[in-house]
């Protein structure tokens, strides 16, 4: 029940959210694709969330992990936090404070300072989901958002069509084939043709001069 209310609450923040239940999905899942971050409960059914932490961090994964536990002892937190946890939650905790830890530790992991990026006259804040176009403020659907925020963490890179549905979809979700296409039509018809390319046979970028 709390794993549902929490992927049903995180998905209305906007985060495309895939949940497994114990250590060996786990496994298959982060060898499978990147993840922008692992909310990890320590109380797994197979074995102890602290150890796949540590075999994660043994292989050199860089993913972000925040522990999430009903255990509330210092050693335990002081252990994994040692053992290579961003952040560590207990339970219960509100869902606000987990989506703004969860933005800290993305933010750490990006090289962003704060919640807003801007890029070229384009403004967004990660937190309120604001976004303004040369000072004007654009009302964005969650999905238009989400691309808009993967684009501005690294503006001159060439982000994939693939990369972007990882980032929108969960596993259980269907995507239609152009779904991504349709989103960044959206986008350059509220934010202006210019502002996203097309890179034949990459995918897009914001490109260009800040």
């Amino acid at each position: 029940m709390i794993g549902a209310a929490l992927r049903r609450g995180l998905q209305q923040e906007g985060h495309s959210v895939d949940w497994v239940h114990d250590a060996r999905n786990a496994e298959a899942a982060l060898a499978a694709q990147l993840y922008e971050l692992v909310l990890l409960d320590l109380g797994l059914p197979d074995r102890d969330g602290l150890s796949l932490l540590a075999a994660l961090r043994r292989a050199q994964s860089p993913v972000p992990v925040i522990i999430s536990t009903a255990r509330d002892a210092v050693a335990d937190r002081v252990r994994g936090l040692d053992l290579g946890a961003d952040d560590y939650l207990v339970k219960p905790y509100d869902l606000d404070e987990l989506s703004a830890r969860i933005r800290a530790v993305v933010r750490r992991r990006t090289g962003h300072p704060d919640n807003r990026m801007s890029w070229a006259g384009l403004s967004l804040e990660v937190a309120t989901h604001e976004v303004s176009c040369d000072g004007k403020p654009v009302a964005l659907s969650a999905r238009e958002f989400n691309i808009l925020q993967a684009l501005l963490e690294r503006p001159t890179a060439v982000v994939s069509r693939a990369q972007l549905e990882e980032r929108l979809y969960g596993w259980d979700e269907e995507v239609a084939s152009n779904a991504v296409e349709v989103h960044i039509h959206n986008l350059r018809r509220k934010l202006g043709e210019h502002r996203i390319k097309t890179v034949r046979g990459l995918g897009y970028s914001l490109g260009g001069e800040r």
